[in-house]
């Protein structure tokens, strides 16, 4: 009998995929929480939400992920940042793994990764899981049932978390792998439950193929006016540095939260859903993504629960402090229907300068958007991590160097050539000290970074009289309602001018120290903005 779910054309036999014990076929939420649920893979917990653990990997692997280092791609890879594999170690890897899954039960979905119908990407996942269907269904674009009857996949990820690899015969480094062949168009997660790797890989493959057609992708979120998707601002920044919550405007529309692309008409989010972390989440502060965790078809990761009541507990890191909720954008009452907007009017930066140097707004021209783009800048604080007694630098390129295939530069160049083209308004944002380091002085007080953000989405930023720093060369406003004018100049923030100036040198050389690796890959422009 004919499954109107799937293309005819597009089982998994047709792809070379044999011997399975049964293959289920973009099921729905419902029916993933069943098969779950009776296959012990977790258990229901309170409004239907689905709660899973991961065993030993809570988090990605990127010391385990891998390109396969083919002609087609030997120019194009940072190498670098990626791992290569050889081709006959890949193929090996995909045999072995196909012999594994015979006389499994298969669950696929086939879904979009990108909201453009335009520019989206056609991704099958195949999981031994069927929790895996579910996340992935959240994390993905789910196609109509008319369109899936006509669905062939460009890019096929196969995840089999019961597989282990072996470095000797398949070419890398543990038991565990997430391997990708941009060439044979296939991704081979194995050995790893942790369902972020999915989406992960997902990005990652957008991040090598759109740059080819002049898409910047972006780690970022991304909102728009209430009644004006063409008024769309992009928010860059890693872990600490307030890209969901401020981004998560009320009096704006959310068109995403995590990975987005930027055409010539607009930006577009890649994902159907949200992967919120839950450490410490607060119902009055997040209710909305606080509401999820009890939410049906809701998948809650890692997170200790009661076993009598099942009731969260929200503080517990005991499995670890990456616990998470994945769940549709639909969850979110402010949430784009279409997830597109305009062309950007503004780039925001956000980096949290624990060492207290940083204004907490600055305008950037495109040049000096590149710089900062490629820097990646935030700051470890003491007691984040063990031996960390002093604020340290952190660099992410691009704000997310794990899933950038390509030299940071072509991201860059991208970002600097849209700024310029489109006339964005691009701007650096400190959510983190003042008045002196972390230890000393405060961190910077979260109304004054809201009147910012609104003066610089609304307009009246431009307007503003602006001073240039003597230490990085961009612009800083003198003076903004509702802010008070000595939080815009931080050298008068601290007791002491000449600590302040020994702690700005102190910065710029660090910038200056990890920028050199990209001097040889820039234009004079960028150069100019890297020495301020």
């Amino acid at each position: 009998m004919s499954n109107p779910r799937v293309n005819p054309t597009q089982r998994l036999e047709d792809q070379g995929i044999t011997g399975a014990a049964r293959a289920y076929y973009n099921l729905l939420e419902p029916a993933l929480m069943n098969e779950a649920i009776a296959r012990g893979e977790g258990q229901l917990g309170l409004g239907g939400a689905f709660l899973a653990t991961t065993g030993a990997h809570t988090g990605r692997s990127p010391k385990d992920k891998f390109v396969v280092r083919r002609a087609s791609v030997e120019d194009s890879i940072w190498w670098d940042n990626n791992a290569p594999m050889a081709p006959d170690a890949f193929e090996r890897l995909y045999e072995d793994m196909l012999a594994h899954v015979k006389g499994r039960d298969l669950f696929v979905q086939d879904l979009y990764g990108g909201a453009d119908p335009a520019h989206r990407l056609d991704v099958r996942v195949v999981t031994e899981l069927a929790w895996h269907g579910l996340f992935i269904r959240h994390l993905l674009r789910r196609p109509g049932a008319e369109e899936l009857a006509t669905f062939a996949p460009e890019f096929t990820i196969i995840n089999c978390p019961s597989f282990k690899a072996d470095p000797a015969r398949h070419g890398c480094r543990s038991d565990t792998v997430i391997a990708l062949d941009f060439e044979r168009k296939l991704i081979l997660i194995a050995n790893t439950a942790y369902a972020g790797e999915n989406k992960k890989s997902v990005f990652t493959l957008l991040n090598n193929l759109l740059p080819e057609k002049g898409i910047m992708p972006m780690h970022c979120s991304a909102n728009h006016a209430i009644d004006n998707p063409d008024d769309a601002a992009v928010f860059f920044g890693l872990s600490g540095t307030g890209k969901t919550t401020l981004s998560a405007d009320p009096s704006r529309i959310l068109i995403g939260d995590d990975e987005h692309g930027w055409s010539d008409t607009g930006i577009f989010n890649f994902e159907g859903g949200c992967y919120a972390k839950t450490i410490n989440l607060n119902a009055e502060a997040e209710p909305e993504i606080y509401a999820t965790t009890h939410r049906f078809g809701s998948v809650v990761e890692n997170m200790v629960h009661d076993p009598d009541t099942l009731e969260l507990d929200f503080e517990d890191d005991s499995l670890t402090a990456n616990t998470r909720v994945a769940y549709p954008l639909d969850a979110i009452s402010n949430a784009s229907e279409t997830s597109l907007g305009g062309v950007p009017k503004n780039v925001i930066m956000l980096t949290c300068d624990a060492f207290g140097v940083l204004p907490p707004i600055a305008r950037l021209t495109p040049a000096q958007a590149m710089y900062h783009f490629l820097s990646g800048f935030t700051s470890k604080v003491a007691g984040t991590e063990q031996g960390v007694t002093e604020p340290q630098p952190t660099f992410s390129t691009c704000f997310g160097a794990p899933f950038m295939p390509r030299r940071p530069e072509v991201y860059g160049k991208l970002l600097q050539d849209k700024i310029a083209e489109f006339g964005a308004e691009c701007w650096l944002v400190n959510t983190g000290w003042t008045g002196g380091a972390y230890g000393t002085g405060s961190r910077m007080p979260i109304r004054a970074t809201r009147a910012l953000l609104t003066a610089a989405l609304d307009g009246s930023l431009k307007d503003a009289e602006f001073r240039r720093d003597p230490n990085f060369g961009f612009l800083v406003p003198i003076s903004v309602p509702g802010v008070a004018d000595v939080l815009l100049d931080p050298r008068r923030t601290w007791e002491s001018s000449e600590a302040y100036d020994a702690q700005a040198q102190k910065l710029v050389e660090m910038f200056a120290e990890n920028f050199a690796q990209y001097v040889p890959y820039i234009d004079d422009t960028v150069k100019q903005a890297a020495i301020g």
